[in-house]
């Protein structure tokens, strides 16, 4: 009876602490420290606990209080209170609020507003520094945490409902500043927007980070990662979250909250179609009944990676959805895991199956280019690129001036400077347009950079072949690819040198071709599995690293992922 008080007990804290139901599977891990629970193995662990204690229930395969926050609160009587908080880190307790930001939406329409500047006490960390734009300086001015948060919690009120994007983390830091002043946490019903736009959005929009939501949306303010604007716009995508919600059937707050709680995944019965997969390396490929090919993707354990599409944790949308979809699912066994890269890559660009977020294809990249006086970002080959990101792009772009379009580092100094000016003059949304351009700057100078070295890369990389005692050969030179080959056991002289003839002929015309491929190859220099070799384009060199290769996998499995200490000097 004790036992079943415990866990009650700490079933209800669990529920409380996630201020909404808790899949089963996870209740039942957290309760009985299990590493794995199926769905229905843990609802009848939890079975005799939930209906033994009044104060909790079943919310279909989830545990949720019985009488949770917000039941009798319709969602047109609520008053809202969206937050959003700026902090020197990831963690409370070694991080601290820097600012607090708030909106309170009274009958589904925006009102007052909530600002104030935190000082933290610690320096802030360079890179929360350059995501907001804040500065020691201007921290030292304001209110300690426990004052700004007394004044938040005044402006909040007792009876409204706390909004947040990621209410987690948000939560946590208030959480720890309300116990320090109260001696406890915040009790309100908390709406989070991120899981409640995934249940209502699945599908429509590619992420639910906040600057997707708004774009998708059309809010009034655009994110910057400064408490107010990220408040305003976190409220004007709740309103349509409601709406949406409504259209499901919502009435209360606590409906609300339900909508956002994480689903249980109902694809436990669909296991079968990993039965067979082995734990070598490989690519595989999701189809449906009609053998279109919906999801490709590479695995250094086809097994083990196959396996985890149908354990508790979701998976983005789209795959979420080819993973419900799939009638079969077929893989392809290779050599290596640069290998399973490289055909992935092949894959999706020749099938563009639709699941797959990235679709390899040389016209999708950008370059910098001179347009009048200013630069734009264009499809059409100019000085500065290519460039993956368009939107990176775009953003660094209009941080350059035309002269500055040959050299764009050399912009850098002029902008900080101007960015520091912004700053000490309280500009802060002006600050923080700047900074995002800056940061797409640098982002843009630190690719050009490895897209230099790639491309006057010389070099052979050697893994294991997918036929015993065999080498595959990868040979780079001219910012691509050049050559291919395997090589049989004791030998390869002919392959080689046909390879290194190849390998001469100069780099390529255009320089989009390949150029996943070249970077690609650039991760695994700078990360290289254990199995992988590399040797300048020399016939004995590459001979000894395919006998090395050769070797080591006889004695050691693939699927080792002990790092092996191997120095390139390239990256």
């Amino acid at each position: 009876m004790q036992l079943r008080l415990d866990a009650a007990d700490r079933l209800v804290e669990l529920v409380e602490e996630r201020r909404g139901p808790v899949v089963a599977d996870e209740a039942a891990r957290r309760l009985f420290a299990l590493r794995a629970a199926p769905v229905a193995l843990a609802r009848s662990l939890l079975e005799e606990v939930v209906e033994a204690d009044a104060r909790l229930a079943w919310n279909g395969d989830a545990v949720a209080l019985a009488r949770p926050l917000g039941a009798g609160l319709p969602l047109e009587d609520a008053t809202y209170v969206v937050l959003d908080l700026e902090t020197t880190g990831l963690r409370p307790g070694s991080s601290q609020i820097c600012e607090i930001g708030a909106v309170r939406v009274r009958g589904f329409e925006l009102a007052e507003e909530f600002q104030t500047l935190v000082d933290p006490g610690i320096p802030m960390a360079p890179a929360a520094a350059a995501l907001t734009g804040l500065r020691d300086e201007q921290l030292r001015r304001a209110p300690s945490p426990s004052v700004a948060v007394r004044r938040f919690l005044e402006f909040a009120g007792s009876d409204a409902v706390l909004v947040a994007h990621n209410a987690r983390f948000d939560l946590a830091f208030l959480d720890r500043e309300t116990e320090r002043l109260t001696g406890s946490r915040i009790a309100a019903p908390v709406v989070d927007t991120v899981p409640l736009a995934r249940r209502l959005l699945a599908g429509r929009v590619p992420r639910a980070s906040l600057a997707q939501l708004s774009h998708f949306v059309g809010t009034s303010v655009e994110p910057c990662h400064r408490a107010l604007p990220d408040a305003v716009a976190t409220a004007e995508v709740l309103l349509t979250l409601i709406g949406l919600a409504q259209e499901r059937g919502a009435r209360t707050v606590a409906d609300l909250v339900a909508l956002a709680a994480t689903r249980t995944r109902r694809v436990w019965d669909r296991r079968h179609l990993t039965f067979g997969a082995p734990a070598r390396p490989g690519v595989y490929l999701f189809r449906d009944r009609n053998d279109q090919v919906l999801y490709v993707g590479r695995a250094r354990d086809l097994r083990a990676r196959l396996r985890s599409y149908f354990r508790s944790e979701r998976q983005r949308p789209a795959v979420e959805a080819a993973v419900a979809a799939a009638d079969r699912i077929e893989w392809r066994v290779l050599g290596s895991e640069l290998e399973a890269a490289l055909e992935e890559l092949r894959l999706i660009r020749e099938l563009r199956p639709p699941a797959n977020a990235r679709v390899a294809r040389p016209d999708r990249f950008v370059w910098l280019r001179r347009r009048g006086d200013g630069v734009v970002a264009s499809s059409q080959e100019g000085p500065v690129g290519p460039l993956r990101s368009r939107r990176t792009a775009q953003l660094a772009a209009r941080a350059l001036e035309a002269g500055e379009l040959e050299r764009p580092a050399a912009a850098l100094p002029r902008l900080r400077r101007k960015l520091a000016e912004l700053g000490d003059a309280r500009r802060y949304e002006d600050a923080a347009r700047l900074r995002d351009r800056v940061a797409a700057l640098e982002r843009v100078c630190r690719e050009l950079e490895t897209l230099a070295r790639l491309q006057a890369l010389e070099r052979c990389l050697v893994v294991p072949a997918a036929e015993p005692g065999h080498a595959r050969a990868f040979f780079v030179a001219g910012g691509r690819i050049a050559d291919v080959r395997t090589l049989p056991p004791g030998g390869g002289h002919l392959e080689i040198q046909a390879a290194l003839a190849a390998s001469r002929h100069g780099p390529v015309s255009d320089t989009s071709t390949g150029l996943d491929e070249l970077l690609l190859v650039g991760s695994f220099l700078r990360k290289p599995p254990p199995e992988l070799r590399s040797a300048p384009l020399e016939l004995e060199a590459i001979l000894r690293a395919a006998e090395h290769v050769r070797v080591r996998n006889g004695r050691v499995p693939v699927s080792d992922t002990r790092a092996r200490p191997q120095e390139t000097g390239l990256f």
